[in-house]
């Protein structure tokens, strides 16, 4: 019978089979533990998502008892729990943040950032003591995004370590209530660190400005009202941790992808120009954003089940990125697939603003790998995380039977 509980180790591991039993049987799940629908069919959950309407970013509209607890844990978490971000805001307001933020990230300005960004993974593959191994996350799918967005940002890569320490605890909330309060509490703590941190960047652009996107946004801000100082901070904080949270996933479940089905590997090694369409197939087989809510709006009848003003609505992306009335033999991995309309970077207002900057890095990144090490096998038992809504490696250990070198 089909089920969704945050607590199923499954979905620490692998979830789809769970998302199959939802598709199946009760595609308009009402779960009594989260008390919230689940969506796990394709069509339900685009139609969900392109309907800003009807169905909100602000959790604030929530009446969840989890979301209104979250709500008054985050009050207390600095500018990222008190100010609205482009996650959670609707038209008007998220249009005037997402343009403010939209230009360092169009597809012109990330190609001009390719040589740096395959710049710094190869400097970081150099830096390995076996050439022919290597934990895909620690030392690449890790540093590699957070040296990127650091760069974009302005702010200092040397203090990668500590971005990183920010960003997962701060990413470790996404569970909501249903995470240990242990957790939460370090969010919060790791949240006013990072806010002070960006309080000290700030001033300093502010005294002198860089080519940076931090000293544009201060540029903005101060020409008019259109970010506060809160604003301003939760957006570098949202831009920080979205910036390389979802890559390394991305990065670490694509190269296991690639180990679990060595055909596809070849294939992809003797064919470059597959590139692209393997990396969206990565993001279709096994996203790093498993889900993501809405709000309804008004009371509704949506497939034949009834939602009240206030209830959440979570969108199972990974779910519907594997029906099979959307996408041919969903459980297969083929990194040739074609008219792969996956849902993992979200649809409409909300579709992922840093999507050219994650394929530049995903590309580079497996150019590098698999150039370097040509033939990977697993080195170790790969490490799961333990969000069941961000999916992604904590450890892969690779090595290859050959090391190419540069």
């Amino acid at each position: 019978m089909a089920d969704f509980n945050p607590f199923d180790a499954r979905l620490r591991t692998n979830p789809y089979a769970v998302y199959k039993e939802l598709r199946e049987e009760a595609p308009v799940f009402w779960s009594p533990v989260m008390q919230l629908w689940l969506l796990s069919r394709y069509d339900d959950c685009l139609a969900v998502l392109r309907d800003h309407a009807r169905f909100s970013s602000e959790r604030t509209r929530a009446t969840n008892p989890f979301v209104q607890q979250l709500e008054a844990f985050r009050q207390a978490s600095g500018p990222i729990g008190r100010a609205p971000t482009m996650l959670s805001l609707d038209p008007p307001a998220h249009t005037r943040m997402r343009d403010l933020v939209n230009k360092a990230f169009t597809p012109r300005v990330v190609e001009r950032s390719r040589p740096r960004i395959r710049q710094i993974a190869e400097s970081l593959l150099d830096d390995l003591p076996d050439p022919a191994q290597l934990d895909v996350v620690a030392d690449l799918a890790i540093p590699l995004p957070v040296i990127v967005i650091a760069e974009v940002l302005g702010v200092p890569p040397s203090d990668r370590a500590r971005f990183k320490a920010w960003s997962s605890d701060i990413a470790g909330t996404l569970g909501g209530a249903f995470q240990p309060l242990e957790v939460l509490q370090r969010a919060q703590r790791s949240s006013n660190e990072m806010a002070d941190y960006f309080r000290e960047q700030i001033a300093l652009r502010r005294r002198a400005p860089r080519e940076d996107l931090l000293s544009a946004l201060i540029a903005a801000e101060e020409q008019g009202d259109l970010l506060s100082e809160d604003e301003l901070l939760a957006t570098c904080i949202l831009l920080l941790v979205a910036g390389n949270e979802t890559t390394t996933n991305l990065i670490g479940n694509g190269m296991l992808a690639l180990i679990e089905n060595p055909e596809q590997r070849r294939r992809l090694q003797a064919d470059a120009s597959l590139l692209p369409a393997a990396i969206d197939e990565m993001l279709r087989y096994d996203p790093p954003a498993q889900m993501t809510s809405r709000i309804a709006m008004e009371a509704m009848e949506f497939r034949g089940q009834r939602f009240e003003p206030g209830q959440v609505v979570l969108a199972v992306l990974a779910a519907a990125n594997r029906d099979p009335a959307q996408f041919a033999d969903p459980d297969r991995f083929d990194v040739g697939r074609q008219n792969n309309r996956h849902l993992a970077f979200g649809y409409g207002i909300h579709y992922c603003l840093g999507a050219p900057l994650a394929l530049a890095e995903a590309q580079v990144a497996f150019e590098t790998l698999l150039r370097r090490l040509p033939e990977p096998e697993l080195a170790g038992e790969p490490q799961w995380g333990a969000s069941f809504i961000l999916r992604g490696l904590k450890s892969l250990p690779v090595r290859s039977k050959v090391a190419a070198g540069r």
